[in-house]
């Protein structure tokens, strides 16, 4: 439905049915994995000047993410909160060393949240492209994350917000989508969900009828099965040298 064409700014065509444009969060418009991996860097210094145990030396951010996961992976969708389960990483994580002590499990994700919600980083063309849809279309933010907007001053940005955590079901359940809908005010053909995740985010919304924009940041190949209805890659600008989201290929629909 959309054609084929390239542009220098995030856009869709004038003659678009679109009502609604979804973004995901963490990966999309802020970088979570740097502010992540600092947090975690901050609580491995903690982690080891509070333990005096050669093997706390011995973990690293790749070991917490991984123990994150692991539990994450034995909670229920629907019980799943995020702040919770990185807590409950950090309480596994002394157990494994024979440790119990709550108070340093709670110190550690005071640790990790201070940085987390305090040093979140836009991406540079994240502000500029909500600025563009803004009164255009109704836009949402579409998230398992827990990054809420008003954390860091989005609060009026957004028209819907959907987080996983609060509605009881995580991306790419078709629920979470049929629910960013209800908010937002829109048909699925009436609607474009952005996101950095091919499963997530292009067949999590394409599976509910939604049109799905894949932004390819870090370029890496799509090596799935997975065909976004476009793809958005991110090329150096001429203009002041600046990166902008440029949209590579709109994908006939």
């Amino acid at each position: 439905m959309f054609g084929k064409y390239s542009l220098t700014c995030w856009a869709m065509p004038s003659n678009s049915p679109i009502k609604a444009v979804s973004f995901d969060g963490d990966g999309t418009l802020w970088d979570f994995e740097k502010v992540m991996r600092g947090g975690l860097r901050k609580v491995l210094d903690e982690f080891r000047r509070a333990l005096d145990d050669p093997r706390a030396l011995a973990v690293g951010v790749d070991d917490l993410i991984r123990l994150r996961d692991e539990v994450a992976a034995s909670v229920p969708g629907p019980e799943q909160n995020h702040e919770r389960i990185r807590r409950a990483s950090f309480v596994v994580l002394l157990e494994r060393l024979g440790v119990s002590d709550e108070r340093l499990a709670d110190r550690l994700a005071e640790t990790y949240f201070t940085h987390r919600f305090g040093v979140i980083e836009l991406y540079d063309d994240t502000l500029a492209t909500l600025a563009a849809l803004a009164g255009r279309y109704r836009v949402g933010l579409t998230s398992n994350g827990n990054n809420y907007p008003e954390r860091f001053g989005l609060s009026d940005t957004f028209d819907f917000v959907v987080f996983s955590e609060e509605c009881g079901f995580a991306k790419p359940d078709p629920r979470i989508y049929r629910e960013a809908l209800r908010r937002g005010g829109s048909a699925p053909g009436e609607a474009v969900h952005v996101g950095n995740s091919l499963v997530n985010d292009v067949q999590g919304a394409q599976g509910t009828g939604i049109h799905a924009v894949w932004l390819n940041r870090r370029g890496i190949a799509n090596d799935t099965t997975i065909q976004p209805d476009a793809v958005i890659s991110l090329e150096r600008s001429n203009i002041l040298g600046r990166r902008c989201i440029v949209v590579a290929k709109w994908m006939k629909g």
